[in-house]
């Protein structure tokens, strides 16, 4: 298992930042994951159109049938990055590219992700870190610990 810190975070959105090339419109998060990712490249990349899109695949640690719900409306964007935390089998990123891709024919969508498995079938054009095990996020972890500390 490994730990995903914040400092490690906040040094990869500047790298992630430094590494876009084509000045989105809008970001997509695929929810939970990507949410946080979403606020910080928002500020970052001073962009106000952020978007979520229900895309749950894993259901206590186990991997199962895909699940794609509350599609955006995108319209008036040229642009638009979709973001999550981790590519892992990389059915998530594909089915939501696929959907929006085809909704929106007109748009360019780049993909980015912090993690991704060399195994997954779908490689974003943006990666950061390969995963090479289960990666326990500071979102996830630090919160449930410190709400255990106070009970």
């Amino acid at each position: 298992m490994q730990y995903y810190s914040y400092e490690m975070f906040r040094e990869d959105m500047k790298e992630l930042v430094s590494q876009i090339d084509f000045n989105p419109d809008a970001i997509v998060a695929i929810s939970r994951g990507g949410l946080t990712m979403a606020h910080f490249l928002g500020i970052a990349l001073d962009l106000r159109r952020i978007f979520t899109i229900n895309a749950s695949s894993f259901f206590n640690k186990v991997q199962q049938e895909i699940q794609i719900s509350n599609i955006p409306e995108l319209s008036g964007n040229q642009r638009v990055l979709i973001v999550d935390e981790i590519v892992d089998s990389g059915t998530s990123m594909e089915k939501v590219h696929t959907i929006l891709s085809t909704i929106y024919s007109h748009m360019e969508f780049k993909t980015a992700c912090i993690f991704h498995k060399p195994t997954a079938t779908f490689k974003p054009d943006f990666i950061l870190r390969e995963a090479k095990d289960w990666v326990e996020f500071f979102w996830e972890v630090d919160i449930i610990k410190s709400i255990r500390e106070k009970e």
